[in-house]
């Protein structure tokens, strides 16, 4: 009896090693993950609602909403003073401006053109011509650009907990 239960026992891990190796996935380039430098509080990746979809959103918002969401889209421009803005396009000429979550964290100045996915929190405002005045600065406008800033503008904005930026 004895022997029978070794027996059984080695034939059943035989059988579960050799049942493994062919369950196992083969890689694949659809598996192959996109690497990413993390700012901000640790987010993922998954479920980010494309540039187009969240322009959508913004237009359905008035001042003093606000909804929590993860997008992902292409760096416009970022604060060429020390990172603590940047814009992100929207499509259709549109753009949302992102801050950073109690100023904990800066972007790299020279990001413009990547890919990044950013948490946090969208809502639309109304900027003022003082604020307009000292982005167009930041971003190293020309005197003309900036002085031809004279009325406030309803923009989107995003306040951003943690960013992904996709390593290329």
């Amino acid at each position: 009896m004895k022997h029978l239960l070794k027996i059984l026992f080695i034939t059943l891990f035989v059988i579960s090693c050799k049942n493994g190796g062919e369950n196992s996935p083969e890689p694949s380039e659809a598996q192959d993950e996109i690497a990413y430098v993390s700012f901000g509080e640790k987010i993922q990746a998954d479920q980010a609602l494309a540039a187009k979809e969240m322009n959508e959103k913004f237009k359905d918002l008035t001042p003093g909403d606000s909804v929590r969401v993860k997008m992902t889209s292409k760096v416009n421009s970022v604060c060429q003073t020390k990172g603590c803005w940047m814009r992100l396009d929207l499509g259709n000429e549109e753009e949302v401006m992102v801050k950073f979550k109690d100023y904990g964290f800066f972007m790299p100045k020279n990001i413009a053109g990547q890919e990044v996915i950013i948490d946090g929190t969208a809502f639309v405002d109304e900027m003022t011509v003082e604020e307009q005045k000292h982005y167009a600065q930041d971003a190293g406008k020309s005197e003309e650009e900036i002085a031809a800033i004279t009325e406030p503008r309803r923009t989107y904005t995003f306040v951003a907990d943690g960013v992904l930026l996709k390593e290329e």
